[in-house]
């Protein structure tokens, strides 16, 4: 078959250690041979990034922003251990948060629901898509490690003049404090991310925060939603047969397990990056089986892996052994992003080649039975091989073959 063309270019942010390995194997073996790829590239490497003060990642946003769709691999966010192995100048935030909070979007995490794979908590037979709220908390927050017992204050300056203090408690001996923030448009925007994305699902919404102790950032959060979901989506809500309910974040917890899924659990930002991880790892047993897609108001979209950099497999494959890393997440993230780009430009081959990439990953773990270490651990019957990463891929393009065969010729 002759490669399908691109008329627009995806926005591609590359990142680091496994991750990055795989990313490009998969564009080797599971894209180039069927695309004619257009991208516009970023390098988020973190020495990159230190390289370029970071303006980088402010870059690859502002790319998205042009061309509306990106693809991401799994970025080190550095601590002082990463800064001393890497010989960074600082500790850079993460790049995923100055992206979130340059697009305003919300990551829409779901788990990659294989037949073969039972989720470990034994109630759950429905998709739970985690809605985190992709800007502020800690990730744009600041702290400040003290010495010695002191005071503070909080001082809020409006630009109209004037200024408000809040004292903390008396600091009785050295520590630390951290303070952050978060803007009712983006909390706005959040919840009507999550509104629609649930309605678009067919799928009913949470909305988790502890109101009883942070009487004024999480009930701000609670009041928005609220607000928001009187206003415009209650009676479509209802049309639909959805509901809408507002937990304690404890009480969530609490009820997640005993559920059978079927919702989106919407939550503040730190409270998703737990959540995520959480709700990944008991239905599938992997990260690497985990789709994350970003959406803005204003329709910036990206697909990313849910995973991170796979820091130990890294330092195999530099020793040269083979490693039995799991690229399902990356090869979905690249699915939805060129879908969504055939999508937006109208090139039905595209879509459809996004669909079978996906089916051909399926079918290599349902199938054939052919998975990397990770899914065959947790696996139902026992799988006929456990692949290296290389042999994963391999299999994947063999039925990518098959299917594309039969669906774009």
């Amino acid at each position: 078959m002759e490669k399908i063309q691109m008329d627009k270019p995806i926005v591609e942010l590359d990142g680091d250690e496994m991750a990055r390995v795989m990313w490009a194997w998969v564009k080797e073996k599971l894209i180039y041979p069927y695309v004619d790829l257009k991208t516009e590239y970023y390098d988020l490497h973190v020495k990159r990034r230190d390289e370029t003060g970071d303006a980088v990642t402010l870059h690859a946003a502002e790319a998205i922003k042009r061309w509306g769709v990106g693809v991401k691999c799994a970025t080190i966010t550095p601590n002082a251990e990463r800064v001393r192995e890497y010989g960074l100048r600082r500790e850079w935030r993460s790049p995923n948060a100055t992206i979130r909070e340059v697009l305003d979007g919300t990551i829409f995490r779901a788990p990659i629901i294989l037949r073969n794979v039972a989720p470990a908590v034994r109630f759950w037979r429905k998709p739970i898509v985690v809605a985190r709220h992709a800007y502020g908390d800690i990730y744009s927050g600041v702290g400040l490690r003290f010495e010695e017992a002191g005071e503070v204050e909080v001082v809020y300056r409006p630009a109209s003049g004037g200024e408000v203090r809040v004292k903390l408690p008396a600091l009785k001996g050295s520590g630390v404090l951290q303070a952050y923030h978060n803007l009712d448009d983006s909390i706005e925007s959040f919840a009507r991310a999550s509104f629609k994305y649930a309605l678009m699902s067919e799928l009913n919404l949470w909305f988790a925060a502890k109101d009883t102790i942070s009487k004024v950032y999480d009930a701000r959060f609670k009041e928005i939603f609220g607000k928001v979901y009187e206003e415009e989506f209650k009676e479509e809500f209802k049309r639909k047969g959805l509901s809408y309910e507002y937990y304690l974040i404890d009480d969530a917890y609490s009820r997640v397990m005993r559920s059978e899924g079927g919702f989106v659990w919407a939550t503040k930002n730190y409270d998703g990056d737990i959540v995520s991880d959480m709700v990944a790892s008991a239905f599938t047993g992997s990260l690497a089986l985990m789709t994350s897609e970003l959406l803005s108001p204003e329709g910036y979209y990206m697909a990313e892996a849910a995973h991170g950099t796979v820091q130990r497999h890294y330092y195999r494959h530099l020793k040269g052994e083979k490693t039995s890393t799991n690229p399902t997440a990356i090869i979905f993230a690249w699915a939805s992003g060129l879908r969504e780009r055939g999508k937006r430009d109208g090139i039905a081959e595209l879509v459809v080649f996004s669909d079978a990439l996906e089916e051909a990953a399926r079918i290599t773990i349902e199938g054939d039975r052919v998975m990397t270490q990770d899914v065959a651990r947790v696996a139902e019957p026992p799988v006929n091989m456990v692949a290296t990463t290389e042999e994963f891929i391999e299999a994947v393009r063999r039925n990518l073959d098959r299917i594309t065969e039969k669906k774009l010729t």
